[in-house]
């Protein structure tokens, strides 16, 4: 199986902390917790999201349960990819 993380982790590095790479984000840490991401880097996010992985996000999915997390948004991303499949 395809893991996501690894560019995930990159895009949020590069677009929410300013390339600080030697920040300590772990893969369950809450973006929205942290102050990582807010509203409207939720929707830079998805943009990024449905673009990369040519997924189509509904606003019902707009969720911290698929989007505020590194693990979650592996999952989610999983996740339409098989129902795409």
């Amino acid at each position: 199986m395809v893991s996501y993380e690894h560019e995930l982790r990159q895009f949020i590095v590069q677009n929410f902390l300013y390339g600080q790479e030697d920040h300590q984000l772990a893969n369950s840490d809450s973006f929205l917790e942290l102050g990582i991401i807010d509203s409207t880097g939720i929707m830079e996010l998805v943009s990024f999201l449905e673009q990369r992985f040519q997924i189509a996000i509904r606003d019902e999915e707009l969720i911290p349960e698929n989007l505020d997390s590194l693990d979650r948004l592996v999952r989610f991303i999983e996740r339409k990819r098989q129902m795409a499949a």
